[in-house]
């Protein structure tokens, strides 16, 4: 069961976390508990599967990516995990997923490429291709960002 600092801490987590060289200590001083607290509390969600993780939400169009890719990678299943490996390590790449595969769209696997070109995604993509050996893809371009936004728990009622 979580108690009112779970909660408030769960609520600060969903906002923007301070660009700062410590910013869980900046987080615990607005909650007033320390950060060792702080960071003992986090550690307990992880372990209990309450949090999955604390990630960065960017907005690639105004960081200057103006080229956002899926690519549908068709790899064979005994493959899968070690391209998607390749695939994840990649500094270009945000995601890898595997979905499942239909009679008429057999690609299992999915990354997220950014780049300030389509021309240059396309680079990127011709280099994983080599690096995993797989040469049967698609690349879905983003025309709009449709959602930024992560759920919101324990908001007060409007």
């Amino acid at each position: 069961m979580l108690d009112k600092l779970d909660q408030e801490i769960i609520k600060l987590l969903q906002e923007n976390i301070p660009l700062a060289e410590q910013p869980y200590m900046i987080l615990a001083n607005q909650l007033g508990i320390t950060e060792e607290e702080l960071l003992k509390r986090l550690n307990k969600y992880k372990e209990e599967g309450i949090l999955r993780r604390v990630a960065v939400i960017l907005n690639h169009r105004e960081a200057g990516f103006k080229a956002n890719g899926m690519v549908a990678w068709l790899v064979s299943k005994d493959k899968r995990e070690e391209v998607a490996k390749i695939l994840a390590r990649h500094s270009a790449t945000t995601h890898v997923y595997q979905r499942p595969t239909y009679p008429d769209w057999p690609y299992s696997l999915f990354s997220m490429l950014h780049g300030q070109s389509q021309a240059e995604v396309e680079e990127i993509v011709q280099e994983l291709s080599e690096l995993t050996g797989i040469d049967d893809y698609q690349i879905l371009y983003s025309t709009e960002e449709l959602k930024k936004t992560s759920m919101k728990y324990f908001i007060e009622e409007q």
